[in-house]
């Protein structure tokens, strides 16, 4: 652990400007899709709400939100220690997952504007969101002598490439879970300004709102394709991106925990109020959601904790790495065992939801 008197050091590509995290499991994806399938998609089941989230973007109700305060003007030196490093870790993985949005976002735009100009527009919008976003997060990143070159992520980082619906599940849950991420952290912190080290968390309350919107129009543009949300397989496919949402999100913050600390939240309650809250959201589109109140769902995850915990400490270890192969091999099958029975946990029909408070 680094000393809490010692200021951490990073990689850099050159002076100021950090050596992006390696990418692996739990790292922040980049999307690309099947453009010409989404340009071809009928909207007209839903293309009123559509119509109507259209109206929302251009509104921009947040246009004047991210503006830097005099707060913002001070020197951050006392953040110091493993706080200031688990906070630029923070910032950096916030600002990527923001900056693989807005490239979506843009190409879409641009792939489908004499295609689909509704989607084209849409998704035109919601790339200028996620770019203030993402800019935003990069600005607070130079507060701690860092930004990152979102130019070289664009062409180093490799990209994921899902079918459209499968994007709709992906970013869906992405942005709602967004949404409550930064909801709880601005209500807890608005109950305990004692425990706000820094002032971008008085921004997240307007913040969120964007990532609600973003996950309203993917709840539209699945509704207007019935087929991604009505048959056995989307059953199944929502059930797995459901888990793989939830358990990424759960490993992550559990490496993190001493973060969480430092604003005053235990990583474990917060993420299970995540979990809760997004799952419940879910339930009002997708057709299944998961038995998160099963005590089985958090021990299963708390078994993979455990395991990363160890797979990290024979990463770290001085020993040959063909050695440290037989050493993970275990612990990797156990982490697929756990996430094996997890998805085939029984999940919760959303419609036997209906007419109760969410």
């Amino acid at each position: 652990m680094v000393d809490s008197l010692t200021k951490p050091s990073f990689e850099e590509m050159r002076p100021g400007v950090k050596v992006p995290a390696k990418e692996n499991l739990l790292t922040p994806r980049f999307y690309t899709t099947d453009f010409d399938e989404m340009a071809r998609m009928d909207l007209s089941v839903n293309e009123a709400e559509l119509k109507a989230l259209l109206a929302e973007f251009r509104t921009d109700y947040n246009r004047h939100h991210f503006t830097r305060d005099a707060e913002f003007e001070q020197s951050w030196e006392h953040i110091d220690g493993e706080t200031r490093k688990m906070f630029v870790e923070f910032l950096e993985r916030s600002c990527t997952a923001e900056f693989s949005g807005f490239l979506l976002y843009k190409e879409l735009s641009r792939r489908l504007k004499d295609k689909n100009p509704l989607l084209a527009e849409c998704f035109n919008l919601m790339s200028r969101d996620e770019a203030r976003h993402a800019g935003f997060l990069n600005k607070a990143l130079s507060d701690f002598n860092l930004t990152l070159d979102l130019g070289f992520l664009t062409k180093s980082r490799k990209y994921t490439f899902f079918k459209p619906k499968f994007i709709f599940y992906a970013t869906y849950l992405s942005e709602k879970i967004g949404y409550w991420r930064y909801i709880l952290i601005y209500r807890h912190l608005a109950a305990h300004p004692e425990d706000r080290i820094y002032p971008i968390f008085r921004f997240f309350d307007n913040w969120c709102q964007d990532e609600n919107r973003h996950g309203d129009f993917f709840d539209a543009m699945m509704r207007s394709q019935p087929k991604m949300l009505n048959d056995w397989r989307a059953r199944l496919w929502c059930r797995f991106f459901l888990l793989s949402v939830f358990g990424t999100m759960y490993l992550n913050d559990i490496q993190r925990s001493g973060f969480y600390a430092s604003i005053g939240l235990d990583a474990r309650e917060y993420d299970k109020q995540v979990i809760e809250k997004t799952n419940q959201s879910a339930g009002k589109v997708f057709p299944v959601i998961l038995d998160v109140e099963k005590p089985e769902f958090y021990q299963r995850l708390e078994t993979c904790t455990e395991n990363n915990a160890k797979l990290t400490a024979i990463a770290s270890a001085n020993t040959p790495k063909f050695v440290q192969i037989f050493q993970k091999l275990p612990l990797y099958v156990s982490n697929g065992w756990q996430f094996l029975r997890l998805y085939l946990m029984k999940p919760i029909d959303a419609a036997s939801l209906q007419g109760k408070v969410r």
